[in-house]
């Protein structure tokens, strides 16, 4: 197993079917299946990152069940995580809606230092899009998050960026240099560039 310098646990939030599992089991494998099964309580991953300035940062991943009947399992994670993903689904404008239920939770039981990002998953079906970056991004800042990506685990469109701009910003908080937020924008606008080319979406 690969040595870090620091270790960051994070949290994958969200209601059932936005993606939260496949979006992980991309990060951790590059992997995706069609049919992901539905998450139990939840499950524990973890993956170590080598950010610009030579650290090393193990995320220690904890991807939440969304089905309601988990619903008052969830705070148990939260104790301890450093950063949160709040995932909802483009294709479901009420999913959005939803979000806000999660983001409330996290600020009622979470660290208040915690980072919270704020994705919309599954951008590579434009054509069944109801939620506008206008409306997520007015959200995103409302929520008081650190950021808001559009991401697909399908085609692994910024999914890697989300925890590594989950990570930059931990270390960042914390007093610790780390990958210039300039270079993130860089990234995150090369991969929407490239991605338009491919699919002339997003």
């Amino acid at each position: 197993m690969e040595e870090s310098d620091e270790s960051v646990k994070v949290v994958v939030l969200g209601d059932a079917a936005v993606g939260k599992s496949s979006l992980v089991t991309r990060f951790i494998d590059n992997q995706f299946m069609d049919h992901q099964p539905s998450t139990v309580g939840a499950a524990y991953f973890s993956k170590t990152l080598s950010l610009d300035n030579g650290r090393k940062v193990k995320l220690e991943i904890w991807d939440t069940a969304g089905q309601e009947r988990y619903r008052s399992l969830a705070p148990m994670y939260y104790k301890g995580a450093r950063a949160a993903l709040v995932v909802f689904d483009l294709t479901k404008k009420e999913s959005l809606s939803s979000t806000k239920g999660w983001v409330a939770e996290l600020k009622r039981h979470a660290d208040p230092s915690l980072i919270i990002g704020i994705v919309g998953n599954k951008c590579d079906r434009p054509d069944l899009e109801e939620v506008s970056e206008e409306d997520a991004v007015r959200f995103m800042e409302e929520a008081g998050a650190s950021f808001y990506l559009q991401t697909s685990a399908k085609t692994a469109f910024n999914v890697n960026i989300a925890f590594d701009r989950l990570a930059s910003e931990v270390i960042r908080a914390s007093g610790s240099s780390s990958k210039p937020a300039s270079d993130l924008v860089s990234l995150i606008q090369a991969e929407r560039d490239a991605r338009a080319k491919r699919e002339g979406c997003c």
